[in-house]
């Protein structure tokens, strides 16, 4: 799209953009992303030092289950797909499909959160807590950190899904992508913590 077409779209929609072209709301969702980015880093960083090291059980191969998580994970994934198809149809201004997929997204967040807390809970009756040892401090502050954020993200989605049955949701495209990067992302994290802490336990045993 060409700077004339931006600023005649812009009339429309009163969006504002960057000197980049991208609008304004999307280069510091970016911004915040980056700087969240580097914080997992480090969360996920103090998890792999400490791998290991804890000197009382119980340890991760005792209390991890891979099924349980694989299945929590792939419900993650499939919200990443809902997502996109939401972006995708608010900018068709298909109100009925932007709604649909805001809610299926959110919905199955909930899901993941209540895998998460069916996992926190299971780990905590075999004696896994903050003050046991280093994996059950490494492990609750990282994974409940992403826990947080997602119940965010799905705070967000049901605020979009309500407000589409009261405001112009139509008009809303790149609050909605922004939205989207958001859950991207909480996604992708994801995708490494369950690398770090599943995967590669487990794989390392089979090795």
């Amino acid at each position: 799209m060409g700077h004339a077409a931006i600023a005649e779209h812009d009339q429309h929609h009163h969006v504002e953009h960057s000197y980049t072209g991208i609008p304004n709301k999307k280069v510091l969702m970016w911004a915040f992303l980056a700087s969240d980015c580097m914080f997992f880093g480090t969360l996920i960083s103090t998890y792999i030092i400490y791998h290991g090291k804890s000197l009382v059980g119980p340890y991760p191969v005792e209390v991890l289950s891979i099924p349980v998580t694989t299945a929590s994970s792939f419900v993650l994934l499939m919200s990443s797909l809902f997502m996109a198809l939401a972006v995708a149809a608010v900018n068709r201004k298909d109100i009925g499909q932007t709604r649909l997929w805001i809610f299926a997204t959110a919905f199955f967040g909930l899901i993941f959160l209540g895998f998460q807390s069916f996992e926190f809970t299971e780990f905590f009756h075999r004696g896994v807590t903050l003050q046991k040892n280093l994996f059950g401090s490494t492990f609750y502050t990282m994974t409940g950190t992403h826990g947080l954020h997602v119940a965010i993200g799905v705070l967000w989605l049901f605020s979009w899904f309500v407000y589409s049955y009261f405001g112009d949701i139509s008009d809303k495209a790149v609050d909605i992508e922004s939205t989207g990067l958001y859950w991207h992302f909480v996604d992708i994290v994801w995708i490494v913590i369950f690398t770090v802490i599943y995967l590669v336990e487990f794989v390392g045993i089979g090795g």
